[in-house]
């Protein structure tokens, strides 16, 4: 086995669009996720802390002597829900949304990068972004926020993983740390959107003009652009929209 493979929330969507068209011969998938789905399956909830932990001790258990050509972690696991003014949501669902898409992202980027980095192949680190992540959409705070903290985040980590490579004279490769935002794709997430009121989520009826206009792109078209980004090699630390890139 050649490619070990990571996708979070591989069960439907875009995850599951990724599983299943990696472009790596010899590659063993893995999910994680709560259900599981079209690929071998790691149960975990990554809004909980408690499977940070064991996701993490996953990582360090199947890398412990891998002579593989690369490994990757595509980090695509969020949630939009709930959607509604931050004085006004469930207290309980907002907090496990920031877990998911702000803490998450962070803690379990730093558990792939701690795993791996005594390996030496080819490492990448995708994480999923979105154009929320620099336009602000009343309604969806926890959304905006966790996606700003992930394109962040990949700023900060790729200058670390940059300067690893640059202070061992390339003896020791650094990890590449990417963000993408795929685009507004036809998914679960988009029809939980669309069945929302315009008081919970004032900018509802773009969305809904988006899916009558056939202007949302399929998981399947998100997934082949994502893994054309990620075989283009981008510098560590950039964070890239796919609508921005030549077809």
């Amino acid at each position: 086995m050649r490619n070990l493979i990571w996708i979070s929330g591989a069960s439907a969507g875009i995850g599951a669009a990724l599983a299943v068209s990696t472009p790596y011969a010899d590659a063993r998938v893995i999910d994680l996720s709560r259900r599981g789905g079209v690929v071998e399956h790691f149960a975990a909830d990554l809004a909980d802390p408690a499977d940070w932990v064991r996701v993490e001790d996953h990582f360090a258990a199947e890398l412990a002597g891998f002579d593989g050509e690369r490994v990757i972690f595509v980090h695509n696991a969020g949630t939009v829900v709930p959607i509604g003014s931050a004085a006004t949501v469930d207290a309980a669902a907002y907090a496990q949304a920031v877990l998911l898409n702000s803490a998450a992202p962070q803690v379990l980027g730093r558990a792939f990068l701690r795993a791996t980095a005594g390996l030496d192949c080819e490492r990448q680190l995708v994480m999923l972004s979105s154009g929320a992540a620099t336009k602000a959409y009343p309604g969806w705070s926890a959304y905006n926020a966790g996606k700003a903290a992930v394109e962040h985040w990949v700023r900060t980590v790729g200058l670390e993983e940059a300067a690893i490579e640059r202070e061992s004279a390339g003896a020791v490769k650094g990890c590449r740390v990417i963000a993408v935002a795929p685009g507004v794709v036809d998914t679960a997430m988009q029809g939980e959107i669309r069945a929302v009121d315009e008081q919970a989520f004032p900018a509802v009826e773009r969305f809904r003009e988006l899916k009558r206009s056939g202007g949302l792109i399929t998981p399947e078209q998100a997934a082949a652009g994502l893994w054309a980004v990620i075989e283009a090699q981008y510098p560590t630390g950039s964070v890239l929209d796919l609508r921005d890139l030549p077809a």
